[in-house]
């Protein structure tokens, strides 16, 4: 049950909200590469959706939460996350 690096990075994004469409121009991939990934991870995971997949990655990795807060200059702050956002 190994994730790839680019499905990880994929499910990062989308436990932070993004899109589909959104991880594919952040990314710079198409919208069925994004799809692949996600499909990829929910299979690998044993996930009902996409979002349960990232919720299950993220429980598995007790450090995304420390490396969000890191490259948010240490705060948690909704609107720099979605600055981020398209």
């Amino acid at each position: 049950m190994t994730l790839s690096p680019k499905e990880i990075e994929v499910l990062t994004l989308v436990a932070m909200g993004y899109s589909d469409k959104q991880i594919g121009v952040d990314l710079k991939i198409a919208y069925g590469t994004v799809r692949n990934h996600i499909d990829r991870a929910v299979l690998k995971l044993n996930a009902q959706n996409r979002t349960h997949a990232a919720m299950i990655y993220k429980l598995m990795n007790k450090d995304w939460l420390e490396e969000l807060y890191e490259e948010n200059n240490n705060t948690l702050d909704r609107r720099n996350l979605l600055s981020k956002r398209i």
